[in-house]
């Protein structure tokens, strides 16, 4: 009984979750916004591949970045770049559809996954955008941290 007691003590201790290296660069936010696509401003929303930039104060960072990815599927990126101290570097630019690039240091991230398409020259080691929760409900999106 003391074996199996000291196995699976042993076993508790050695067993951990992996820890997942926080992005130093943006704070942690809270925030809660509804995106009500019937409006003309957030009606593109309905088609895949079209971005939207919502910059309205206690959004986000500075602001977010909303995307249909294809059926009822949406996605929600922080507008700051994430390898940069937020009053250091202004907010990310739409390129090339559903691209945005940094101004600091020219990485461009896709807007459909997160992850680093292009790494500018004097960039270090990259982290992928921010990602924001998003609850679709009919002709409504929830975006929230």
């Amino acid at each position: 009984m003391k074996k199996i007691f000291l196995f699976f003590s042993l076993l508790l201790v050695c067993c951990s979750k992996p820890q997942s290296e926080r992005n130093p660069y943006l704070p942690e936010v809270r925030f809660s916004f509804s995106i009500n696509m019937n409006l003309p401003a957030y009606n593109q929303l309905k088609n895949p591949l079209i971005p939207i930039y919502i910059g309205n104060a206690g959004v986000g960072i500075q602001g977010v970045y909303v995307m249909n990815t294809g059926g009822n599927n949406y996605v929600a990126w922080e507008a700051s770049c994430p390898n940069h101290q937020v009053k250091s570097c202004e907010k990310m630019q739409l390129k090339d559809g559903f691209y945005v690039v940094c101004p600091c240091d020219d990485n461009l991230y896709s807007l459909v996954n997160g992850n680093i398409v292009k790494q500018g020259e004097n960039a270090q080691k990259p982290y992928p955008l921010l990602n924001y929760r998003v609850v679709a409900s009919g002709t409504t999106l929830n975006v929230y941290n």
